[in-house]
């Protein structure tokens, strides 16, 4: 093969996005090409400067990349045994090249697709070619958020079309209501996971047709109820239409969980009977529930329900109103809506919350869909959620956990007794790490301002005490709590002495004023004296802005209103790159936290969902946090030993990084899926 040939075959797989040598490899091709096109490999690689390709060190490097390529897709897989599985979900965060995500659902479907392949499962994925994206986010002269929907040419990127054995392009039909919607899909490479993104926007389709596929949770709810048909049963027949027949099915939050349905019908069609179909249907199929947000599970009214969901009874020779009692927690409540949660609860043979107090969130939430059960014995348990490491560790990073535990560190990374021997790491290595990321950081921050609409002006210094807040603006996550007494919070960030610097990330739904309200005080904030220059806020957040984030903050912050953060998984990141997380305990970090290895804010959660007063509680966590800088997190960092080294710090981030990183690794979490929901059927 040819280099170009060998190029062609890296970019056509998403593996480089988890790669830095394979994407670096594409960065030289045409820097500001790959810049420019959000870090695509096709893009700079159909404007290849010749001279680099035509250098002889540059084509042993690709030689080498695309040789640890074809060695990891003949990988032997982790398991022998291992259950063949349909995974369904909404969003997924790949790369910051494809907006196909909003938030943490779908960055763990990503990582979860990528640990599979990983792992060699037999294992293939579903969700949305969504065209616009999510969105594009920049802001008017008073710092208002924006919303733009640049439109996903599939030609730059590692797609194309699904077919036939014959070649021919596939489409399936669904029925909406007295109509029906044509359905193509784009295949995707993921290391050795296949994923298939739906698309209604061609020409076979009505304009309202075609828009279904194009953004993701925009429009009313009748558009909501039309994608979530398309995504299941649509779903479920491409897959029949490309061969795939699988042992089990994951319906990853009630989005999709429609599909349970379309199985149903199909074994009405082959001769079982309704109660029969149902039971096979329980059998093959597993849940995830990520929402303690009652506002997050997707309600549809039921004439709605029986507008759009007449052709699919028609075809399945079940009248609709015998399908909305799936959707009930009371079935015979003819007024309740229908509710997805509720039919993924249903008809899954095993259900699971993201975190341990998740877990016990949704056992609480769902209690009546079991009256006679108490609350431990409701039939959903908990797997709690990992990250991708090689996608979310930076290079340095994994240079040092190389030289300090060997080649293969990443064959081993799901074991907790692996990190132990980093507890003999000189505090000299840990905090050289620290630094020198933390620099790699403000040097990108510095460049990315200078592309914003927003009018930042750093004045960031590399040895300072550096905190990362990155995630959806959604006002239960708190963004602005550190202001909540702005003059104590001014007193901390203007300390020349022990200065704080803190950095922000983040988009707020299109929908939602008081997130955008959010973003606009924190920007308000930012240009007053006392914090201007020191709190910065990074447009336009994507996973390459998350990257950069979690591996150069020194402290990760956390503080949303307990018990509503699902998981968390952001505050994983940090870890390998000796970050600590300043958090309430909520999601994984009551798992994780052990007094030694971050910081906690507000007090132990009882998991008693909503009996915590809102006000009372932000009070109260705005006082731990400003408790927890003030006299522990600051202290810590700028306390030094006749070295210049901060022994109380790095003390912490060897605990950190020998007790949290096994733990809470997507591999460690994909083979729980395995051992605990595919592979083991779970009895009620």
């Amino acid at each position: 093969m040819t280099t170009r040939e060998k190029l062609n075959a890296l970019a056509d797989n998403l593996w480089w996005s988890w790669n830095p040598h394979a994407r670096e490899l594409f960065r030289r091709l045409n820097p500001d090409v790959f810049v420019s096109s959000n870090n695509t490999p096709h893009a700079a690689l159909a404007a290849a400067d010749e001279d680099v390709l035509d250098d002889a060190g540059y084509q042993e490097e690709v030689d080498a990349v695309y040789d640890r390529f074809q060695a990891y897709m003949q990988q032997d897989p982790f398991f022998d045994d291992a259950p063949s599985t349909a995974y369904f979900c909404m969003e997924y965060g790949l790369h910051e090249s494809m907006p196909l995500y909003s938030g943490g659902l779908g960055v763990l479907a990503g990582d979860h697709s990528k640990a599979a392949s990983d792992l060699g499962l037999p294992f293939t994925a579903v969700g949305f070619f969504l065209r616009e994206g999510y969105f594009q986010q920049s802001f008017d002269v008073e710092g208002w958020q924006q919303a733009q929907y640049p439109v996903l040419d599939p030609n730059q990127h590692p797609v194309q079309l699904a077919t036939d054995d014959d070649g021919d392009l596939v489409r399936v039909h669904v029925p909406l209501g007295t109509e029906s919607v044509a359905v193509r899909a784009w295949e995707v490479a993921l290391g050795q996971t296949t994923l298939y993104l739906l698309d209604t926007d061609f020409e076979a389709n009505s304009d309202a047709h075609r828009r279904l596929t194009r953004r993701l949770y925009g429009g009313d709810n009748h558009q909501r109820l039309q994608q979530e048909i398309v995504l299941g049963i649509g779903g479920l027949r491409m897959l029949r239409e490309q061969g795939v027949d699988p042992d089990v099915y994951h319906a990853n939050e009630g989005h999709c969980a429609f599909l349970m349905f379309e199985l149903m019908r199909e074994q009405m069609a082959a001769g079982a009977v309704q109660p029969d179909a149902e039971a096979w249907v329980r059998e093959h199929c597993v849940f995830t529930t990520h929402t303690p947000v009652p506002a997050g599970h997707d309600r549809f009214g039921p004439d709605l329900f029986r507008d759009q969901m007449q052709g699919f009874a028609e075809e399945s020779s079940v009248d609709a109103d015998d399908l909305l009692p799936y959707g009930r927690v009371h079935p015979d409540d003819p007024s309740e809506p229908f509710c997805m949660t509720v039919l993924g609860l249903k008809l899954s043979r095993a259900a699971n919350g993201v975190s341990e107090l998740n877990g016990h969130v949704a056992r609480q939430q769902w209690q009546d869909l079991h009256p006679d059960r108490p609350l431990d014995d409701v039939p959903i348990g908990a797997i709690t959620n990992g990250v991708h490491m090689p996608t979310w560790t930076a290079q340095p990073a994994k240079d040092f956990i190389k030289t300090h535990l060997g080649d293969n560190w990443l064959d081993q990374r799901q074991d907790a007794d692996f990190w132990d021997a980093l507890a003999e790491v000189s505090d000299e290595d840990l905090w050289f790490l620290r630094s020198s990321l933390r620099r790699r950081l403000l040097r990108f921050v510095n460049e990315h301002v200078q592309t914003q609409s927003l009018p930042q002006h750093p004045n960031l210094d590399p040895e300072a005490l550096t905190i990362g807040f990155a995630r959806r603006f959604a006002t239960y996550k708190r963004a602005p709590l550190i202001f909540s007494d702005l003059e104590r919070a001014r007193a901390l960030f203007a300390d020349d002495e022990r200065p704080l610097q803190l950095l922000y990330a983040g988009k707020a739904h299109p929908a939602d004023d008081a997130g955008k309200r959010y973003i606009q005080r924190i920007y308000e904030i930012s240009q007053q004296d006392g914090f201007n220059g020191r709190v910065v806020f990074l447009e336009n957040y994507n996973m390459e802005i998350g990257r950069m984030l979690v591996s150069g903050c020194d402290v990760w912050l956390n503080n949303p209103r307990r018990p509503l953060e699902a998981s968390g998984t952001s505050g994983q990141k940090i870890t390998p790159h000796g970050g600590l997380n300043l958090s309430v305990l909520d999601g994984w970090w009551p798992e994780g936290y052990n007094g030694d290895n971050g910081w906690a804010i507000g007090k132990t959660p009882t998991g008693d969902y909503g009996t915590e007063d809102p006000e009372v509680q932000d009070r109260d966590d705005a006082r731990s946090l400003y408790h927890q800088l003030e006299d522990e997190v600051i202290p810590a960092f700028y306390d030094r030993d006749d070295n210049g080294l901060p022994t109380r710090w790095i003390a912490r981030m060897r605990e950190a990084m020998t007790t949290l990183l096994g733990p809470f690794t997507a591999k460690r979490m994909v083979i729980d899926y395995v051992n605990k929901m595919y592979r083991v059927p779970v009895k009620e």
